[in-house]
C-alpha cells in the first residue's frame, strides 16, 4: 500500500487534501481512530489521506492491535512547542511556512499558544538534497500544468491547499510513461485516488501516477524508462496527478518534481 495527499476531483481541478484557513484550530479538529483486523499503517494513511510519517508522529509508540485508538490529524504536519520570546515570523521561519497560515491554521489566536500545528512540517524537516535527476517525462504528449507542487490559493475558495504534487491538463486521450526505469510497488485502484500506479526507482525515489482511466502494469512488474503504464482521457479533457518522493526515516516524503525532472523545463 502507498499513502499520499490526494482528493477526487472536485471544481474542475484535481486537487490535494485541503488545509483549510478559516480560523478553525487544527488541534480542535483532531479525530480519533479506532484500529480493527486488517488495518496497517498505510491503510489508515491513505483513509485519511495523510502520510504515514503523520501518523507515526501522532502517535509515538502506539501499536496498530485491534481496539488500539490512533489520534488523527486534519492534514499533514507535526506539532511544536513555542519557546518564550517566539513569534509567528519566527516560526515560519524556523519550519520553512508562513506566518498568515501559521496564524490561521491555529485559530487565529490573539496571543501565541504554547503549542502550534504546523502544516506540512514533515515535509520540510524530512527533505533532502536532490541526489538524482528522472530522465524523463510522464505523459506521451506535452501537456500545460493545471496545478504546482507546495502551498497554492484554492482556485475559488479563501484557503490555501497543499499540492504533494502536479497536477497535469490533459485534452487528449494520452498514455502515461515511467519516467526512469523501476519496479511497480503499487498498480490498481484505491478508494479516494481511483486508478494509480507507484514505481520504486533507483536512489530511494519513487514516482506516483494518478487518477487514470487504464492500468496497464502490475504490482512487481520491472518497467524501463518511457514505458506505458497507463492511460488517460475516456473522457477527456482529464488530469494526470503526479508526484516525486524520497525515501526517509520518516517514510515517503513528497518533494518537487521539478526538482526531478529536468524535461519539465522543456515542455
Amino acid at each position: 500500500m502507498v499513502a499520499g495527499l490526494i482528493a477526487p476531483i472536485t471544481m474542475g481541478i484535481y486537487q490535494p487534501a485541503v488545509a483549510s484557513t478559516s480560523c478553525s484550530a487544527a488541534l480542535d479538529q483532531m479525530r480519533t481512530h479506532r484500529v480493527v483486523a486488517g488495518d496497517s499503517l498505510d491503510s489508515i494513511a491513505i483513509a485519511y489521506r495523510l502520510q504515514p510519517s503523520t501518523l507515526t508522529r501522532f502517535n509515538p509508540g502506539s501499536s496498530l492491535s485491534p481496539g488500539t485508538d490512533l489520534q488523527i490529524p486534519p492534514f499533514n504536519g507535526m506539532v511544536v512547542n513555542v519557546s518564550p520570546g517566539e513569534s509567528w515570523q519566527s516560526l515560519a521561519e524556523r519550519y520553512s511556512s508562513r506566518a498568515d497560515l501559521l496564524f490561521e491554521v491555529n485559530g487565529c489566536a490573539a496571543e501565541l499558544p504554547g503549542r502550534i500545528f504546523v502544516p506540512g512540517a514533515l515535509t520540510t524537516v524530512a527533505s533532502r538534497p536532490q541526489t538524482a535527476a528522472l530522465p524523463g517525462y510522464p505523459l506521451s504528449e506535452p501537456a500545460g500544468i493545471a496545478s504546482s507542487y507546495g502551498w497554492q490559493p484554492h482556485s475559488t475558495r479563501d484557503e490555501l491547499v497543499f499540492n504533494s504534487g502536479i497536477a497535469f491538463a490533459v485534452p487528449n486521450s494520452t498514455e502515461v510513461l515511467a519516467v526512469e526505469s523501476g519496479t511497480v510497488a503499487f498498480a490498481g485502484e484505491q478508494a479516494g485516488y481511483g486508478l494509480m500506479v507507484v514505481i520504486n526507482h533507483a536512489q530511494g525515489l519513487q514516482t506516483r501516477y494518478v487518477n487514470l482511466s487504464e492500468v496497464t502494469v502490475s504490482a512487481g512488474q520491472s518497467v524501463a524508462e518511457a514505458a506505458v503504464v497507463g492511460r488517460l482521457g475516456r473522457d477527456a479533457p482529464t488530469f494526470l496527478y503526479f508526484e516525486v518522493r524520497t525515501n526517509s526515516a520518516a517514510g515517503w516524503v513528497a518533494q518537487d518534481p521539478g526538482k526531478y525532472l529536468p524535461a519539465l523545463e522543456l515542455r
